[in-house]
């Protein structure tokens, strides 16, 4: 029993450790999740800053998820067309085009969203 837990452990290490590999892996070769993540630290210290609601907090933190996650995807997705190369489908392009828009809509909601929550701490910010 003790052995099995062992072995589960190890398991679980080796799993964070292949995240871990992944995230590396895009935070030095993917520009947009690049960009896309000083964006989020810019939110999260407008967050701080502004003192915003927990509810208001919690909507911008699963919007920032939301934007890295499907960056992740389409990434993920733009791998696996590419993998397809050598036999190009007419879909190719399309899969990697949908699978951008995805993240074009996905993010202009975010900002949608943040702006909404952040305009009346600007408003009130700048007003006084």
């Amino acid at each position: 029993m003790v052995e099995e837990a062992n072995n589960e452990i190890r398991k679980f290490r080796q799993s964070l450790k292949h995240a871990g590999s992944g995230l590396k892996y895009v935070l030095v070769n993917e520009r947009n999740f690049q960009i896309e993540i000083v964006i989020a630290f810019f939110v999260i210290i407008l967050i701080l800053i502004f003192k915003v609601k927990n509810w208001e907090a919690v909507i911008l933190v699963l919007m920032i998820m939301w934007v890295l996650i499907t960056e992740l995807t389409n990434t993920v997705f733009e791998r696996v067309v590419d993998i397809l190369k050598p036999r190009v489908h007419p879909y190719a392009r399309l899969i990697k085009d949908i699978m951008a828009t995805v993240v074009l809509i996905s993010s202009t909601v975010a900002l949608i969203i943040g702006v909404i929550i952040f305009y009346p701490y600007f408003r009130e910010f700048f007003i006084k």
